[in-house]
């Protein structure tokens, strides 16, 4: 489904991604993708940095990154941020966000890849009293920042990522770095999480997989949650898709109770003393059927907006004509390039609009939002 505005900035909007058997992503899949993938990157040395590639329209999905990390957030069916805080303790709330954050990754599309956003893109939506804005601050290295605040249940979200992909020869491997804040301000308690790594697998046979270690560490209430995501094997699919780990008191190390289950089916959690088993994370329920935002005050619409900076190549993607895609996506290009040169020739520092950024080489990046609140978006999500 595609949203286009009548009034103001022309933005597109595109259906969010789902399950893979509700996803059209399938319809932007080039033929013969794998020998056209490899001879991509035929040129490009294993353990290279691909921040710089810039990929053909043939290979890209109708949106871009920061779509992409937004739809995480906004596009989801059943309520699972505000039952993060309504948990009549600490535990019952700690599961309840492991669900949440399992609930923000997407099954993926082999071969198809989102726009790398241009710096100072944005992207606002809003769902029902949940307002998300999401700002590219950096190109090169490539980091975006979220901010998502939620004033009747009185959460906020604060993400600050920075995807690292590299080349081995067999596959891609894209580790995202920065930290996830999710902040239950009636309870007073703040969960700070990592994310898995991304790895897109070219031989023996081609595939998307998310794996690694994730943690999320609640310091107030003295719980840890530790995660483990696994891949198919190289000889089957045992485990495909699969997450294991277990919520622990962090300063006695005692397990409290297990987490077992696939995060694209279910997920469960069983208490090491009683055995009862409760399911905290069910993806058919809370990923099939999603809404397409729709835009409802297309005046007030950023020019920085992401639906509205990738209109045309989205379009044209849609519409399958290549060659004006092509032609759109390099005028883009063709312009980011510009403005950096122009920055460089009077030794300017770009400064984001939205956030105050940081790096360090202890803590990377790191973001910190100008406003307290984010405000209601002109792009919405139905309810």
């Amino acid at each position: 489904m595609v949203i286009e505005s009548e009034v103001g900035p022309r933005v597109f909007l595109t259906a969010p991604l789902s399950l893979e058997e509700e996803s059209d992503v399938a319809d932007y899949r080039a033929p013969n993708l794998l020998q056209r993938i490899l001879s991509l990157f035929s040129s490009v040395r294993p353990g290279s940095d691909l921040t710089r590639i810039q990929l053909p329209p043939l290979f890209n999905l109708p949106k871009s990154q920061l779509q992409c990390y937004g739809e995480s957030v906004y596009c989801i069916n059943n309520d699972m941020l505000s039952k993060c805080g309504k948990g009549e303790n600490s535990l019952e709330r700690l599961k309840s966000v492991v669900g949440w954050s399992i609930s923000t990754l997407r099954p993926l599309m082999f071969g198809v890849a989102p726009y790398n956003p241009i710096l100072g893109e944005t992207h606002h939506v809003s769902k029902a009293s949940l307002n998300v804005l999401l700002e590219q601050v950096s190109h090169h290295p490539p980091v975006t920042a979220l901010h998502a605040t939620d004033d009747k249940e009185n959460i906020e979200m604060i993400w600050c990522h920075n995807p690292v992909p590299k080349f081995y020869g067999t596959k891609i491997e894209t580790e995202v770095h920065g930290k996830k804040v999710l902040r239950l301000l009636n309870k007073q308690e703040n969960y700070v999480m990592n994310s898995p790594k991304l790895v897109i697998k070219l031989l023996p046979y081609p595939g998307v997989d998310w794996i690694g270690n994730v943690t999320i560490k609640c310091e107030e209430s003295d719980l840890q949650a530790d995660l483990c995501y696994k891949g198919a094997s190289l000889l089957s699919n045992k485990g495909y898709r699969s997450i294991k780990g277990k919520i622990f008191v962090t300063s006695t190390s005692k397990t409290i109770c297990e987490i077992n289950g696939h995060w694209d089916r279910s997920v469960t959690t069983k208490d090491i003393c009683t055995g009862k088993v409760n399911e905290i994370y069910n993806a058919k329920e809370s990923l099939s059927g999603m809404k397409t935002p729709i835009v409802k005050d297309p005046k007030v619409v950023m020019p920085s907006e992401s639906t509205f900076v990738w209109a045309e190549v989205s379009q044209s993607i849609l519409t399958r004509n290549w060659d004006k895609a092509k032609q759109s996506k390099a005028i883009i290009e063709e312009k980011e390039r510009e403005f950096a040169k122009e920055r460089k020739s009077k030794s300017e520092n770009w400064i984001p609009k939205h956030f105050r950024v940081s790096y360090s080489k202890e803590l990377g990046w790191e973001s910190t939002p100008n406003e307290r609140w984010v405000p209601q978006a002109p792009i919405i999500v139905p309810t």
